[in-house]
């Protein structure tokens, strides 16, 4: 496909190409991300794409608390604590009690594996890098607003 789907040739956009274009993408860019193979020690955990992304967000943003969790992921911090609860009790998360705050509780990956959850999620991260890196701060900040928005948009749908 190419780089400059949705655009003709004088440059102008066209706005039912574009997203056509990207109607067409979309299942396949969710296609590849659920052929990415499951690193041989998470094999059988069942882990799904609300794992992914709360793994991911531990893994870039480095350990936090169940409402921290809760509000980055979008989720009630039930929801949170259950899926943290799981993840822990597969040996994937450890939780330790915040000092500051007992009550709280401090999650994060589990040494053991942390390198396998960074190799399953390395291409897509590198992927991401490749077409992000060209594009200035303003560029990159509009692209995922732009994403983030039609996530929002398509759950009113």
């Amino acid at each position: 496909m190419s780089t400059n789907a949705g655009l003709r040739e004088d440059g102008d956009d066209d706005l039912d190409r574009s997203i056509r274009d990207l109607l067409l993408l979309m299942p396949q860019i969710m296609g590849r991300v659920k052929r990415l193979p499951v690193p041989p020690e998470l094999a059988g955990m069942e882990l799904t794409p609300r794992h992914l992304s709360l793994l991911s967000l531990l893994l870039f943003d480095g350990s936090m608390t169940v409402n921290e969790l809760a509000g980055r992921l979008g989720v009630a911090p039930t929801t949170a604590s259950l899926m943290i609860g799981d993840l822990s009790r597969k040996g994937i998360l450890t939780r330790r009690e915040n000092e500051a705050d007992r009550r709280q509780k401090i999650v994060d990956i589990a040494d053991a594996h942390r390198g396998a959850i960074e190799t399953w999620l390395a291409p897509g991260a590198r992927a991401w890098r490749r077409v992000l890196a060209p594009l200035s701060a303003a560029e990159r900040r509009l692209f995922v607003t732009t994403m983030m928005a039609y996530h929002e948009a398509a759950e009113q749908v």
